[in-house]
Parts: C-alpha cells; structure tokens; sequence
C-alpha cells in the first residue's frame, strides 16, 4: 500500500538522520572533509548565488516600486524588499539555488559511490561509510547555507539600491534610513538565518539519503539525483510554511 510504503520510508528516513547525527565525531579526518566539503558545496555555489541574488534584488524593487508608486509610497520600496527577503526570498532562493547547484551534487556522488561499489569497500575496511561519505556534506550544508542566504541578501540590496537611487530616483538616505527601521534584527534578520540552517540540513539530508540508498547503476545515480532535486525542493517549500507561520506571527 502507497501509505505504508511512504511510512516505511519515512521511519529509514529518520534512522539515517540518527546514524548522521551519531557518526558525526570532530576527529581529524572528519575535519579535513568538512573543509573539502565547504569548498565544493559552498565556495563553489557562490556564482550562481550571487547571480540569482542580484537579478532578484533588480526584479522585486521594479516590481515593489510599480506597485508603491500608485498609492504614493514609493520611497518604501526598501522595506517591502528588506522584509520580503530576509523573511521568505532570501532563504528559500538560496536553499532551491544550493539544492540544484550541490543538492543534485551531493547525490550524484554517493549514488555513484553506490554504483561502484565504493561505500561497500568502506565497511569492508571497517571505515562507517556515513561518518566518512555522509556526515562532513551534511554539516558543510548546514554551515554554507546560511552564509550564502547572508550573501544572496547583500547582492540583492546592493543591485536593488542601484536600481531604486540610480534608475528611479529614490533617495540614497530615505533608501537606507526605511530599510533599517523596516527590518528587525532579531525577527526578521536572525530568523533569516534560522530557517536557511534548517534548509541546508533538510537539502543535504535528503539528498544523501537518496544518493546513499541509490540502486547500484548508472541508471539509479540519475534516478536518484533528480529524486532528490524534486523531494528536496519541496520539502524545502514545505518548512519554509511551517516555520514561517510559527515564527512570524
């Protein structure tokens, strides 16, 4: 039955968050994969986030101003930007940016692993396959996420003041003096990182779980890496809800 096999997956869902949680032990080695981890999910993401960061910063400030300029507010275009993206845009942006950039990634590689035998190798070497393959990507998410939501953020408010001060004509001052008192730093700001730290762990959990539990063939590596775009995603979409209506009340 459909209900008790999506039951099924989600109680191995929740033993391998426990096996991550559990192998995750600050030895060197572990370390030294954290670091390569960052650079290749985190570092590596950068241009597309600050890409992505930019063109939204452009798009919501055309928009916000077209929209405040009927109602003769166009000097508040800042805050509906400030608020918009530290409360939903900037986070959830990011973790769909980072999903399709180092989710697919990360999924590709232990399905790959998987195919060739790789993580077998591991635990016939007595080396945990989670602690050594699983556990530095899922950190390495869950730290890189919220400093590219930080990132996205600072691209999208320097091309939006370029656009409303140098294009529309808003003042410099009032740009700057209405997004500070628009947005709070511990409702709004703080928040904003809360949520991508839980978004980079959901999009890294999911997408090792997938790639680790791959079938092992080529065919299950591409299976497995779009599955885990898709189910990532929405998950994603699904919690921003969630924390959204219990945080910003």
């Amino acid at each position: 039955m459909p209900f008790v096999a999506a039951t099924r997956s989600v109680g191995r869902a929740g033993l391998f968050t426990l096996s991550v949680l559990r192998a995750s032990k600050p030895t060197a080695d572990f370390l030294r994969e954290l670091v390569r981890e960052i650079y290749k999910i985190g570092a590596r993401s950068l241009p597309i986030i600050a890409v992505g960061g930019a063109f939204v910063g452009l798009s919501v400030t055309l928009l916000g101003y077209r929209a405040l300029d009927t109602y003769g507010a166009a000097n508040q275009v800042s805050a509906m930007l400030g608020l918009g993206l530290y409360r939903e845009l900037g986070p959830v942006l990011t973790a769909l940016l980072f999903i399709g950039r180092a989710g697919s990634s990360i999924a590709a590689e232990l399905g790959l692993m998987r195919a060739t035998d790789q993580i077998t190798a591991l635990g016939l070497m007595a080396i945990d396959p989670v602690g050594k393959a699983v556990a530095p990507r899922f950190w390495a998410a869950v730290l890189c996420v919220p400093l590219l939501t930080a990132f996205f953020c600072s691209l999208a408010i320097s091309a939006s003041y370029f656009e409303a001060v140098h294009v529309i004509g808003v003042e410099s001052g009032v740009f700057w003096q209405v997004l500070k008192d628009s947005v709070d730093f511990g409702k709004d700001f703080a928040m904003a990182f809360a949520k991508a730290a839980v978004f980079g762990a959901v999009a890294a959990l999911v997408a090792a779980y997938v790639g680790f539990h791959a079938e092992p063939t080529i065919e299950g590596t591409s299976v497995a890496t779009t599955k885990a775009v898709v189910n990532a995603s929405l998950l994603v979409l699904m919690f921003n809800f969630v924390m959204s209506a219990l945080l910003f009340r």
